[in-house]
């Protein structure tokens, strides 16, 4: 009984006939799913991006913790700080 060295290992599932067969069956059906329901997808892509603007806005303000403002008594940084000459 022989066993495979390192050098002879199975040759990758992306590199396989196997593979490439799933590829190719993938992309028929994705082309047909696009041909017989493009009317329905686009039909939706204006709602789909009024319910990004809800998304966007809780990751991009992380919650409602960014509209707080500033502590009292902290007037922010200083024009020092800032890298603006005095």
């Amino acid at each position: 009984m022989t066993h495979p060295s390192s050098d002879e290992r199975a040759p990758s599932f992306w590199r396989s006939r196997f593979a490439f067969g799933w590829l190719v069956l993938a992309a028929v059906a994705g082309w047909f799913l696009w041909a017989e329901h493009r009317a329905h997808l686009l039909g939706a892509l204006p709602y789909v991006i009024l319910l990004a603007c809800p998304l966007m806005h809780v990751f991009m303000h992380r919650g409602h913790h960014g509209h707080h403002g500033a502590p009292p008594g902290d007037a922010g940084p200083s024009p020092r700080d800032r890298g603006e000459p005095s």
